[in-house]
C-alpha cells in the first residue's frame, strides 16, 4: 500500500510503499490480547511477599492452658488467627513471567500495526530529528506534533535516535519515543498515534516478513 510522507513540519515529502504482509494483515483481536497480557506478566516485578508461621518471631509455648480459662484452645502465638501471626498461602518472590511462541508475538505485532493503519491513525515522517535553533525545545516539538494531529503519539525512530528529539520529548506526557527494536504490542495500542520514520519503517518490515 502506498502512504504518503510528511515531515515534522508537516510539509509533503513524497510516499513510500508499505508491505501488505505486515501493515494491511486481518487484525486479530485474541493473539493481540494474549500478547498484551504476556508483556504486563514480564515487567511485573514479583517482590511482593508475607511470612508464613515458621518465619514468626514468637515463642514456641502455648499460649495459656488448654482448660479452665474460658478461651479457646490455641497453641503459639505465630498462628494465622492472630495479628502478628503468619499468613496462609500468601504471596512468595517470584516472576510472572512465561514463554510465548515468537509466531504469535510477530503476529500479535503485525495485527496492532494493521489496526492502526486501518483507523488511519499512521503517520509516516521522513525523519525522526529536530534541528536549528529550537532542536530540543519541547515548545517546538509540541507544535509540530499539534500540526501532524499527534498530541497522543508514539515515535518510533530508526536503530538510533536522534537525542535532540528525545529531549525535547521528555517532557511531554502522551508522547514516547523508542528505536524501532522496541517497537511493542502494549506501546502502540496505548498511544493515539504511531509515528513512524522511513527507516523504522523499512526496518520493522524487514524484522517481520
Amino acid at each position: 500500500m502506498k502512504v504518503k510522507v510528511t515531515t515534522l513540519d508537516s510539509k509533503a515529502a513524497g510516499d513510500i510503499t508499505l508491505a501488505d504482509e505486515v501493515f494491511a494483515v486481518a487484525p486479530r483481536a485474541d493473539i493481540v490480547a494474549r500478547v498484551v497480557n504476556w508483556q504486563l506478566a514480564k515487567r511485573r516485578a514479583g517482590t511482593h511477599r508475607v511470612k508464613s508461621r515458621g518465619e514468626i518471631k514468637a515463642t514456641g509455648a502455648k499460649m495459656y492452658r488448654q482448660k479452665g480459662t474460658g478461651n479457646a484452645r490455641h497453641g503459639p502465638r505465630s498462628v494465622v488467627q492472630f495479628r502478628g501471626g503468619g499468613v496462609v498461602h500468601g504471596p512468595t518472590v517470584r516472576d510472572h513471567g512465561y514463554s510465548l511462541p515468537k509466531k504469535v508475538r510477530r503476529l500479535g505485532l503485525k495485527s496492532a500495526l494493521s489496526a492502526k493503519v486501518a483507523e488511519g491513525k499512521v503517520i509516516v515522517v521522513d525523519e525522526l530529528k529536530t534541528s536549528g535553533k529550537n532542536a530540543g525545545k519541547t515548545a517546538s516539538l509540541k507544535a509540530s506534533l499539534a500540526k501532524l494531529g499527534a498530541e497522543n503519539a508514539l515515535m518510533i525512530g530508526g536503530a538510533e535516535l536522534d537525542s535532540n528529539l528525545v529531549k525535547a520529548a521528555s517532557n511531554l506526557p502522551f508522547v514516547d519515543v523508542l528505536p524501532q527494536q522496541g517497537i511493542n504490542v502494549y506501546d502502540i495500542l496505548r498511544r493515539d498515534v504511531l509515528v513512524l520514520s522511513k527507516d523504522a519503517a523499512a526496518l520493522i518490515e524487514e524484522r517481520l516478513k
